[in-house]
């Protein structure tokens, strides 16, 4: 063997050295863990991407996780200022009269309306679930009617609400991958009262109910979500955990006991905490471009994402995401300051898996004559 070829040969064999380290630092992801669930999803909570799942997208009844969006509509209230949370409701025959789980609330109590928000996100209270959609709608039926329309709004294309409180009904069904989309809403709009969801337990009239999520009592890194059942929907979960700046959402339905849509919610949010990794790429107000901006006091103005850019990945993969950014140019003064003029996108391969919107990150006024004048020339020769 010649000296070059023995060179040539060392020189691979050194590559291969190289190419198996930077390999080993890479963690294969295996199949998921198996669910034994009607339904069922793993996302991760920063960009919704989907990250296991069976049937996701079969429709399924979601019993009293349907409570889930009776909150979500609430929260908006109280956002709007149309609810206080110390605003006295008046209990409703209606609304005693509500079979299954209840708050044991009387006819023609006054109740807080914080009060009824934790009887029914704690302890599932179907009674409270009936008063909070009578004093936002008027009746159960309008309310429901909100309900879809929310939906609608969220994105949960496969989703139809009849009542409050998850009872059976033909029109009532979701699926597990809508129960994710309204799971990272809830977390995201509303983290000032996502915390009652981590409540593990409630007490009025001197009665004490626990929480029916078992997960919060055996994993301390489970902070929600909510539990449902029906003889019709089967034992569903609607769950999220956070570790070490990573939260994983997993939605199961349709299992055959309480201790088993425990197990699989389990078993399927260590799977995400276990393969995979939340980053940080971008950070909202981090300038990404500097643009060129026609007929303004100033040239250039600097644009950032509009939010934190988080990706969750299999671990080791970072080196693999690609950041790129895409401009509604020409940018014309005046310019508004948080303006969105593009957008941000992460790819991880040929998927793109989160688009944060670019914006200005100050005012840009309009400039004088001579600016006006002498960029409508620049414009013509763009």
């Amino acid at each position: 063997m010649s000296f070059t070829s023995r060179l040539s040969a060392a020189a691979l064999a050194l590559l291969s050295c190289f190419i198996v380290r930077a390999d080993a630092n890479v963690l294969a992801v295996p199949p998921p863990p198996g669910v034994e669930a009607k339904s069922w999803i793993l996302v991760d909570h920063v960009s919704g991407r989907r990250l296991a799942g069976g049937n996701e997208d079969l429709r399924v009844e979601p019993a009293s996780i349907t409570k889930v969006m009776t909150a979500y509509v609430a929260f908006r209230a109280l956002a709007e200022g149309r609810l206080k949370l110390q605003e006295p409701v008046t209990i409703s025959e209606r609304a005693w009269r509500a079979e299954g789980s209840r708050t044991f609330l009387q006819v023609g109590d006054k109740v807080p309306v914080e009060i009824l928000l934790q009887g029914m996100i704690v302890q599932s209270g179907n009674d409270a679930a009936i008063a909070i959609a009578e004093r936002l709608a008027g009746t159960e039926e309008t309310f429901a009617r909100v309900m879809t329309e929310q939906a609608k709004a969220l994105g949960m294309t496969n989703s139809s609400f009849a009542n409050a409180t998850g009872l059976p009904d033909p029109a009532l069904y979701t699926t597990a991958r809508d129960i994710a989309i309204l799971a990272r809403a809830m977390i995201r709009d509303f983290p000032q009262y996502y915390r009652w969801y981590s409540q593990k337990e409630f007490v009025w009239n001197n009665i004490r109910q626990g929480n029916r999520n078992g997960l919060l009592y055996r994993d301390p890194s489970a902070d929600g979500i909510k539990t449902g059942h029906t003889d019709s929907a089967g034992y569903c979960l609607v769950s999220s955990a956070q570790r070490n700046g990573t939260r994983m959402i997993s939605a199961v339905f349709g299992t055959e006991s309480p201790k088993v849509r425990e197990q699989a919610s389990a078993a399927l949010l260590n799977y995400g905490f276990a393969f995979y990794e939340t980053v940080t790429l971008r950070k909202a107000g981090e300038m990404v471009l500097q643009p060129r901006v026609y007929k303004g006091v100033e040239q250039y103005i600097a644009v950032s994402p509009q939010t934190n850019v988080g990706v969750t990945v299999a671990r080791g993969n970072t080196s693999k995401l690609r950041v790129a950014t895409s401009l509604n140019e020409p940018l014309v003064a005046p310019l508004k300051a948080g303006q969105r003029v593009g957008e941000l996108t992460v790819s991880d391969g040929n998927t793109v898996v989160r688009r944060v919107p670019l914006v200005v990150s100050r005012e840009v006024p309009a400039g004088g004559l001579w600016a006006q004048a002498r960029d409508t020339v620049s414009l013509w020769f763009r």
